[in-house]
């Protein structure tokens, strides 16, 4: 009886949250929108109350299994698991070893990528390690702050600032970025989460900038300042682009490789998504280096990049919202493509 009376006890002081869980891999509509424990804060830690949550590639990957990957890499999941990593929120306690952030502050950040687990974006609430966290940007709302994370610093790691040592497994020199000033660009995947911030971040460096997307987006694209705009849908670019000093591949993927007669020798092609390239041998004769990385979570590059947010010198372009609750409409939306900017849910 009194092992019951305990239980009890800690079911009646077990604050819930609402939250989405997955059981297992599927489809959009294996995401549940359910009760959740709150998450317990650790050394180290903030706990915040989440007002909007930014969508990434690696949400829907993750939710139905990472098919893409070799079987070696799919990860071992432990379910029910909560999906994504970008979050704008309140800090609602901070950890007693935690000095630099207070019961209060406007926040936003990458929560722990690459990982899997109960504490993740999709919920009402989440804890983050305080380094990953950084105040939010006091000129944008909580919908443009979580829309920003992932897609901005995989944009800035790739072409400012690495920020962290961790070596991509699909190559054996660490990722560098290159100078931009006065270098001419090529940004495939122009209008979509990363790519509309590596447009920005390159004309903020001083490169000449030719954008690829789709036409629906050159309006849009034109107004973030590309020099030159080419639908894919109508011209291919690397038919008619020529001595670009650096690609930047945002699509990626097996056909990243067409990019490389578009390169001058010397020049730099930089998958976002490397998995299928196979023109290492053909990149090597011409003399063009390929480079990738992973995106890491760090909140000093958030709050070094957050002045930029802040001035608007950076732009976050949201395409859609919806409520956490419908979490399984945005994976939808994320799945008809053509993504303008980021895919956001909103929490009440």
């Amino acid at each position: 009886m009194e092992s019951l009376k305990k239980t009890m006890e800690n079911i009646e002081t077990t604050r819930l949250m609402k939250a989405i869980r997955q059981y297992e891999f599927g489809g959009p509509e294996v995401l549940k929108y359910e009760d959740a424990p709150i998450p317990e804060l650790l050394p180290g830690e903030l706990r915040v109350r989440v007002h909007a949550i930014g969508l990434n590639p690696p949400d829907w990957y993750l939710r139905d299994g990472y098919k893409a990957l070799p079987p070696e890499w799919q990860p071992k999941v432990p379910f029910p698991v909560i999906l994504g990593t970008d979050i704008s929120g309140v800090v609602e306690a901070v950890a007693d070893d935690v000095k630099n952030f207070s019961v209060g502050d406007e926040v936003y950040a990458m929560v722990r990528f690459p990982s899997y687990g109960p504490s993740k974006a999709y919920a009402e609430y989440v804890t983050v390690p305080a380094s990953e966290a950084a105040l939010k940007p006091a000129g944008i709302d909580h919908i443009h702050a979580a829309a920003a994370p992932m897609s901005l610093l995989t944009a800035w790691q790739f072409m400012i600032d690495l920020g962290h040592d961790v070596q991509n497994p699909l190559q054996p020199n660490p990722h560098i970025p290159v100078p931009l000033e006065g270098k001419k660009l090529l940004i495939n995947g122009a209008g979509g989460g990363v790519g509309h911030f590596a447009v920005q971040l390159a004309k903020w460096k001083g490169a000449y900038v030719i954008g690829v997307a789709s036409g629906r987006h050159e309006v849009f694209l034109k107004d973030l300042g590309v020099d030159e705009f080419i639908d894919y849908k109508n011209i291919t670019a690397e038919d008619v682009v020529r001595d670009a000093d650096l690609v930047i591949d945002a699509v990626g993927g097996p056909t990243t490789g067409r990019f490389l007669k578009t390169l001058k020798p010397g020049g730099s092609l930089f998958p976002i998504f490397p998995l299928g390239f196979s023109g290492t041998e053909e990149a090597q004769k011409i003399g063009v280096t390929v480079s990738t990385t992973q995106v890491r979570s760090n909140g000093a590059q958030l709050a070094e990049i957050g002045h930029l947010l802040d001035n608007g010198t950076i732009r976050v372009a949201i395409d859609s919202t919806f409520p956490l609750a419908e979490a399984a409409k945005a994976h939808e939306r994320a799945e008809n493509g053509n993504i303008q900017g980021k895919i956001v849910l909103t929490v009440i």
